[in-house]
């Protein structure tokens, strides 16, 4: 398929106003002929991830949104307290595309080989502006999926495999044996602990209710500790200290959550302490706060 049959598509653009307001709406872009080593994709699928809802949302109260505009280009408007202004001065009455990575069927491509190879096939992309119908890329960034994998079952290749990769890799560098990790539920927990489970190594899952707990324990994880339970920091010390967890991941960034986490670390140590520490366990304890799923105070 030639890319001159295709002369515009739409992408979502995230405008925040001088006036303080964010403003949501589908923009008609053209659609570029790819160069020798490109290829064009047309997106049929990707995820949302905490980076794209940063970009995406700003520092908007989503509780003011409202829909104006038509049902084929609805436009969301959302008011940004004037407090948090200030944080978005770098981006102000700028209309940006949104959209880390995605997947979809490559319709057109360059003359070079790499490139040509690749029409017809359904590729995973990281390249940003993403939530777009079509998307003129390099064919180097192309990732080809296996054949009759469905876009939707690769469009996050990227981001989150490569986080799960980040945490495991930065535990080994510095010299923890076993990991916490937080909204343990989510697509990038669920890979972090198919990973672990191959890797051999100690996971202490957090969850946050019961249907996410069966959802890690279907998929075969060790250590699933429910905050929502009375005995959950009881659970959480019983776990790390079966572990020996000693660093943990954190995407829930506000609250009481990443305290609660050393604390029981602590306890953990202490516990199986073969002499009085009056200060405590001199084994180092870490947590990185990754998310913000909670915005308020840590």
């Amino acid at each position: 398929m030639s890319s001159s049959a295709i002369a515009t598509g739409l992408q979502l653009r995230s405008l925040v106003r001088s006036s303080g307001e964010l403003e949501l709406s589908l923009a008609e872009v053209p659609v570029p002929q790819p160069g020798p080593d490109e290829v064009l994709v047309r997106v049929e699928a990707t995820p949302i991830n905490p980076s794209d809802l940063g970009l995406l949302f700003g520092a908007a109260d989503l509780s003011t949104a409202r829909q104006s505009g038509t049902a084929e280009r609805p436009v969301v408007t959302a008011s940004i307290p004037a407090g948090l202004m200030k944080a978005m001065a770098g981006r102000v009455d700028q209309s940006l595309p949104v959209g880390n990575e995605g997947a979809g069927v490559v319709v057109a491509a360059g003359a070079a080989t790499q490139a040509q190879q690749l029409i017809g096939t359904t590729v995973a992309v990281l390249a940003g502006e993403m939530y777009s119908q079509y998307r003129c890329v390099k064919a180097a960034q192309c990732l080809p999926l296996p054949p009759d994998t469905p876009a939707a079952a690769g469009a996050a290749c990227f981001v989150n495999p490569l986080t799960a990769l980040g945490m495991v890799e930065t535990m080994r560098r510095e010299g923890h044996t076993a990991l916490v990790h937080t909204a343990a539920a989510s697509n990038l927990g669920q890979m972090l602990n198919r990973l672990c489970l191959k890797d051999g190594i100690g996971l202490v899952n957090i969850v946050r209710s019961g249907q996410q707990e069966r959802v890690l324990r279907a998929l075969g994880a060790g250590f699933v500790c429910n905050s929502s339970e009375p005995t959950f920091l009881q659970d959480l010390t019983d776990a790390i200290g079966a572990t020996g967890a000693t660093l943990a991941f954190d995407a829930i960034g506000g609250g009481p959550l990443a305290g609660q986490i050393l604390g029981c670390m602590e306890t953990a140590l202490t516990r199986s302490a073969s002499e009085y520490q009056r200060y405590g366990s001199t084994i180092h304890k870490q947590v990185y706060i990754y998310g913000m799923l909670d915005s308020g105070p840590t």
